[in-house]
This record gives C-alpha cells, sequence and structure tokens, in this order.
C-alpha cells in the first residue's frame, strides 16, 4: 500500500480532485490498483505557515 502524503496550506475546494489525480498518476507509474494508493493530507492553518518572514494569513 503506496502512501503519500502531503504538508500543505488549506486546501478544501480542491482536495477531492488533486487527491484523484495524484493516485491516478501514482497507479499509471506503479502499475498498481488506484484503490491500494493512500493519499493523507496535513493540513495547515495559514495563520501557522511562514513563508519568505509574513505568514500567509498576512499576505495580500
Amino acid at each position: 500500500m503506496p502512501v503519500i502524503s502531503f504538508d500543505i496550506g488549506e486546501l478544501t475546494k480542491a482536495k477531492g480532485n488533486f487527491s484523484k489525480r495524484i493516485q491516478e498518476s501514482a497507479s499509471r507509474v506503479t502499475g498498481l490498483p488506484i484503490e491500494m494508493i493512500y493519499v493523507f493530507f496535513n493540513e495547515r492553518k495559514f495563520d501557522n505557515v511562514g513563508v519568505g518572514g509574513v505568514l500567509l494569513s498576512n499576505q495580500e
């Protein structure tokens, strides 16, 4: 059972499509059925992620 894990900002709207496309790609590459590929999202609230010295929640 391959596991693909993402530490990512809030991705509520696109998460389903993103997961499906990653699983489809992994299935093609590994030759395993898509049902055997797990995707885990470790979502981070934007006020808990900093990039370039600025919290994502404060970026414009």
